[in-house]
Parts: structure tokens; C-alpha cells; sequence
């Protein structure tokens, strides 16, 4: 489908904003388009702060060499492609098309860097991923899929440079709006107030620290250790997200918890009031999500 043909559909659709900050809000595919904007503003930034930060020589310091920094850049490109695909539709229905924000992103040095750029490509699968079913155009869901598709060779690249599964799971992970979004929220730091709000919730965040040591890859059925500021009790249940499937385990009063041996990957881990997975949403997260690497037992 050509990119004109995209930008027609956006502009025939009926796009209103000015929607309030609220936990179950209708969600739109106009909302959606400025969401997915909204994530790709912060990768394209992530990416282009990186090469500015760091040149191909230091990357080669730290173990990349030429052939990765022309990926990385490349990399930067689809992600700007995609800002400017998303812009144009947006502004092609005359909306308000949300601008970049400030950001600050926990790195400093090359591989600390790809290390994250990893697990944000992986949000931006599950974010694509977690929308899909809400998206109610045809034409709109096919254009998400094609940027979905792009986001998850971009993972599978970080993952083998640092010698990690490509494909740890047969399913990655959707993650619904406000999941990704108290995820997003993390790296910014302030947003224009001309920007339309987004219907979302950014939950309390969880501290993670493993149990035994920081230095060795996470696997499944290690210890982990968590606390947060959200007020958690008897009835709360932490929530391991993997592929398709929810891990549900009661979380002890010390906030011991064993990783699952079921699951892999780029795992989420939430908090929630539920013992139903069919249950998580909005009014059942407490806190999260908090992102775990794990490699299968």
C-alpha cells in the first residue's frame, strides 16, 4: 500500500481531540495515531541524541563495529520515517499532530545504550502489538502492522548483537495503552502544552534488584526482589507478561518473587488487585510495568 494511499484514508477520517485524562476513555483511531506518534518522537530522539552523543569510533571501543554503526544508523532513519509518516497523516485529517517532548534516557556509554535501545524497540512491538485490536480502520491497522513489523526486526538486530536470542518466545508481548505509555514516561521530561492529552494512565513504577546477582543474565525460575510506592496488600498479585500468556503469582509481604519458568524474553512484570488474567486493565493495575531480560530455564 503506498504511502499516498495512507495519508487519503487519514484525511477522510473524522478526527476530533481535546480528550481528558481519563482511566477508560474511548479510544479512537485518531487517539491511537497520536499514541503511536507520541512513541515514535521519543525513539527518534533516543537514536539521534545517540549519534550525537557517541561517535563510530567510540562504538568501536565498546565492541561495534562499522557494519553495526551503519545498521544504527539506519535504524535512526526508519524511526524518523515513521515520525514523518505518522505527522503527515495526522496533519493530512487537520489535526493537531503531537510535537516531540524532552526526554532523558539512563545511558552513558555505547553499550549501555544499545542495551536500552533493545528493550525500547521491544515496548514499541508490544505497544504496536497491544493497539491492534482497538484499531478499527483497515487501512490504519495495515500501516501499524508495517511499522509493527519493522520495530520487531530492529529488536531482533539489538538482541543478536548482544548475543541474545533474536526470537527468545513464538509470540511477543501485547501491552495495552497506559502499560506502555507508564513506560514512555519514564524518559520524558516535559512535553509542549500545545500537545493533545492522551486518554492514559502512568502507573507507579517497580524497583527490581535480583536476588542473587546483577552481573549474570536473569534466568527463569531466579529470585527477584521488588518494592514500589503503590499500596499493595494480601489481595495483590504480581503479573509476568510473556507472549500471549499471563503468569499470575501472590506477591509475598517481602516482595520476594521467583521469575516463572515460563516465561522468556522481554518479560513485563505488573502489579495488580486481580487473579484473573482476562481482568488486567486500568482499574486492576496497581504498579508497572517494570521490564525483566530472562532467558529460558
Amino acid at each position: 500500500m503506498k504511502f499516498s494511499v495512507i495519508i487519503a484514508a487519514f484525511a477522510a477520517a473524522s478526527v476530533t481531540f481535546g480528550i481528558p485524562l481519563v482511566k477508560r476513555a474511548h479510544i479512537t483511531d485518531a487517539v491511537i495515531l497520536q499514541y503511536a506518534l507520541t512513541l515514535e518522537h521519543l525513539e527518534d530522539a533516543f537514536y539521534h541524541q545517540a549519534l550525537q552523543n557517541f561517535t563510530e569510533y567510540e562504538f568501536a571501543q565498546d565492541g561495534f563495529d562499522s557494519s553495526f554503526y551503519a545498521q544504527l544508523q539506519s535504524i535512526a532513519a526508519d524511526e524518523h520515517a515513521h515520525v514523518e509518516f505518522l505527522t503527515a497523516g495526522l496533519e493530512a485529517a487537520g489535526a493537531n499532530a503531537t510535537k516531540p517532548c524532552n526526554y532523558s534516557f539512563p545511558y552513558t556509554t555505547p553499550r549501555e545504550f544499545v542495551a536500552l535501545a533493545r528493550v525500547v524497540e521491544g515496548l514499541g512491538v508490544s505497544a504496536y502489538l497491544g493497539a491492534a485490536s482497538s484499531i478499527a480502520n483497515a487501512q490504519y491497522l495495515t500501516a501499524a502492522g508495517s511499522i509493527l513489523t519493522v520495530e520487531a526486526r530492529h529488536n531482533a538486530f539489538l538482541n543478536t548483537e548482544l548475543f541474545d536470542n533474536p526470537a527468545p518466545t513464538p509470540f511477543d508481548t501485547p501491552l495495552g495503552f497506559s502499560e506502555v505509555y507508564s513506560v514512555a514516561a519514564n524518559f520524558i521530561t516535559g512535553c509542549p502544552p500545545s500537545n493533545p492529552t492522551l486518554p492514559v494512565t502512568a502507573f507507579p513504577s517497580i524497583n527490581v534488584t535480583y536476588a542473587n546477582s546483577t552481573t549474570k543474565p536473569l534466568v527463569a525460575g531466579s529470585k527477584v526482589n521488588i518494592t514500589t510506592e503503590a499500596t499493595t496488600n494480601s489481595s495483590t498479585y504480581a503479573a509476568f507478561l510473556s507472549g500471549l500468556d499471563t503468569e499470575l503469582v501472590a506477591l509475598p509481604s517481602n516482595g520476594s518473587l521467583t521469575v516463572p519458568k515460563t516465561v522468556a524474553g522481554q518479560v513485563y512484570l505488573l502489579l495488580v488487585n486481580t487473579n484473573n488474567a482476562t481482568k488486567i486493565n486500568d482499574e486492576t493495575v496497581i504498579a508497572g510495568p517494570a521490564i525483566l531480560k530472562v532467558e529460558a530455564a
